[in-house]
């Protein structure tokens, strides 16, 4: 999918790039498989604000998309392709034989018309989904499950692939995105090919109004707040940190500082961490 830009008719629009949509085939979702998203604005169940910087943003309807991918052996085919408001990549409409239809995360290279199909035994094909025991090594996938019949926890975003890199005992040895190689069991599912809308990382924003069309709200920088607000805030003029290293509103490290737990009970799968 391209990007275009805009004339600069203003400093926002100078800088503004979107996507040129070329691959969506459909406008409207199929209403059968949407459903009323509650906005929370960052809130809690107490009404206290754990996510900052949430809130406002477009009315926007939730796809009800099948991640877990348990229809098997029935042939189903691509009825469109559409965008989802929800996520970065787009999704594709599938029709089965039997009349069902659902939407799946659309791979890169899947076109209306083609044929997938899920099940134990299917073949390496774009779109078809299958256990990971059934694939062959060097399969480049995405939509993995971390726990049997869970459905797709992993590598959902566009643009992103895994790849199997071996299959050892009862695990499989998947090297993700980021860098990070670990094992996933072997009876998990997985969807071949690449997550499609690959431009999307090269899309620039451009302006303020787009980001509370999507719910973000403004981020204040700590120098500019009271010493009480921030430990970044207080004295004349524009000062300094005062500190070795940037910290957040509450004084933890805020830049290349681990937050994972060092006794987390998933590390006994990671066999390489992931990169800086």
């Amino acid at each position: 999918m391209g990007i275009r830009g805009f004339k600069p008719t203003s400093p926002a629009l100078r800088q503004m790039t979107v996507s040129t949509f070329e691959e969506i085939t459909k406008r409207q979702p199929e209403k059968s498989l949407i459903m009323t998203l509650k906005k929370h604005s960052g809130r809690n169940n107490q009404g206290k604000i754990t996510v900052r910087h949430r809130g406002g943003g477009a009315t926007k309807k939730y796809r009800i998309i099948d991640f877990k991918r348990l229809k098997d052996d029935v042939p189903a085919k691509v009825a469109a392709v559409e965008y989802d408001p929800n996520r970065s990549a787009n999704i594709a409409l599938l029709s089965y034989a039997d009349g069902e239809k659902r939407y799946i995360l659309h791979p890169n290279g899947l076109k209306v018309g083609d044929v997938v199909v899920s099940g134990e035994h299917v073949d390496i094909k774009v779109g078809n989904s299958m256990p990971l025991m059934n694939m062959p090594v060097g399969t480049i996938i995405h939509n993995i499950e971390m726990k049997v019949g869970k459905g797709g926890q992993l590598v959902r975003s566009a643009g992103n692939s895994a790849q199997l890199m071996a299959k050892e005992g009862k695990y499989a040895l998947v090297r993700l995105p980021s860098g990070e190689t670990r094992y996933v069991r072997k009876e998990c599912r997985a969807t071949v090919g690449q997550v499609g809308n690959i431009d999307h990382e090269n899309i620039t924003v451009g302006k303020a109004g787009k980001k509370r069309h999507m719910g973000i709200r403004p981020t204040v920088r700590g120098s500019v707040m009271n010493p009480n607000d921030h430990p970044h805030g207080g004295g004349e003029g524009k000062a300094p940190i005062g500190r070795a290293n940037p910290v957040t509103p509450w004084g933890k490290p805020a830049l290349g500082y681990k937050t994972r737990k060092k006794n987390k009970h998933s590390n006994k799968y990671i066999v390489s961490a992931r990169k800086k």
